[in-house]
């Protein structure tokens, strides 16, 4: 965006106005639409104060206070207008029934706000659009579609289907890495305690005996000491770390991208974001093709839905290639995020003319990749679990009670 200064002539008086615009030809033309004065100068300009407050104050609006809506009861509120809609309702009848059905407060003051634009005469997606944030770009792009082909009650359906699946596999994921979770917490909280409290306890009953303590005694009362003496350091640096990532991460474009890469080699980890977006991509995009959406548009609005940065770029290229005039096929190749056998399907989807039906089929492959992996985290994690608890209770052990019996040994002695 360029910010540029004009000068003009009004009531015999030179005044200035700042405009935004991405060209100097934009920015006369919305000068003059506005009807302020005789047209007598224009310059490019640095970004003003007040529109970097302004800038700050949204980026601040759009990242802390303004939150995205849960989705159980967004969804149950897409089902409900669905349904009254279907039943031949007007649709302020039926946004005034869910404002005083809800209970989300969020979501109340949204709808209602939706309500009171549609009463003045704005159209349900544009409405939707002052919302995008906050309801998703899907949701949009599925009002927008129902608008354009009469079946509104249809769409809003297929959003809370969409929307279903897409909370389904995320309370499915929390379910899975619950126990694992759970296991490392009580594991370090184990391991703290031991550290703070029992260790202290032995090493001045260690320290009355001059003979040379094994090597895992000296590991735990090096941790001891370091715990002591910096742990408050610790804490501080762990949590300005945490502070330093998340900043970077929602405000540096090049670093959420590699952190999104590489976050992407993690054991499991990695393979589990992996299967959650392309599977979201396609589930979106298969649904949004099927519904009528131009192939563009419906893939704008899938890779939109996609969080992680590196795999979105990827995507990205699907539709380089399209606007390119090349297929379907060479798209999904360019991103080398899919295997030769999804490929062949996209292919012969495309030949056949039932691309519909493999996406359909591609989707199905995903999720059932995704429920398989989710299913089994805890299986996959349990030997990491159990090798890392041996190692804590080995440690222990033998740091706690070989200087013990070696001192037993010497008092027999």
């Amino acid at each position: 965006m360029k910010y540029f200064e004009i000068e003009y002539l009004k009531n015999g008086k030179r005044d200035k106005i700042i405009l935004p615009s991405s060209h100097k030809i934009e920015a006369i033309k919305s000068f003059k639409s506005q009807a302020l004065g005789v047209f007598i100068d224009i310059k490019e300009i640095e970004e003003p104060f007040e529109y970097k407050i302004k800038s700050i104050k949204e980026q601040f609006q759009k990242y802390v206070i303004t939150k995205r809506v849960p989705l159980e009861p967004y969804i149950a509120i897409l089902r409900h207008l669905s349904t009254m809609l279907d039943a031949g309702l007007p649709v302020t009848v039926s946004l005034e029934d869910v404002v005083n059905s809800t209970q989300n407060r969020g979501l109340k003051k949204i709808f209602s706000d939706i309500l009171n634009q549609i009463e003045s005469g704005v159209s349900l997606s544009k409405a939707f659009l002052k919302y995008r944030y906050e309801l998703g770009e899907i949701s949009y792009a599925m009002i927008t579609l129902g608008e354009q082909t009469g079946a509104l009650s249809g769409a809003i359906s297929k959003l809370a289907d969409i929307l279903q699946e897409i909370y389904d596999n995320k309370v499915r994921l929390k379910k899975a890495v619950r126990y694992p979770l759970i296991t490392m917490i009580a594991m370090f909280l184990a391991f703290g305690f031991v550290i703070i409290n029992v260790v202290p306890e032995f090493q001045s009953l260690f320290k009355e005996y001059n003979t040379t303590l094994p090597y895992p005694t000296i590991i735990l009362l090096k941790i001891e000491s370091f715990v002591s003496s910096y742990y408050k350091i610790s804490l501080v640096l762990i949590l300005l770390l945490t502070v330093i990532t998340i900043f970077l991460y929602r405000k540096n474009e090049k670093f959420r991208y590699y952190f999104d890469k590489y976050i992407l080699k993690i054991f499991i980890i990695g393979k589990v974001i992996k299967l959650a977006m392309i599977g979201r991509f396609i589930y979106v995009f298969e649904r949004l093709t099927q519904s009528g959406v131009p192939i563009i548009d419906a893939l704008n609005t899938a890779i939109g839905i996609v969080e992680n940065r590196f795999i979105k770029e990827r995507l990205s290229l699907i539709k380089r290639e399209i606007e390119e005039g090349k297929n379907l096929t060479i798209g999904f190749k360019a991103t080398k995020q899919f295997p030769s056998m999804i490929i062949q399907m996209i292919k012969a989807g495309e030949t056949s003319g039932s691309l519909n039906i493999m996406l359909k089929k591609i989707s199905r492959y995903y999720s059932e990749k995704y429920i398989n992996l989710v299913d089994n985290v805890a299986t996959l994690i349990e030997p990491i679990l159990i090798l890392f608890i041996a190692l804590f209770v080995l440690l222990l052990a033998t740091g706690i009670f070989l200087p013990m019996w070696s001192m037993a040994d010497a008092v027999s002695g």
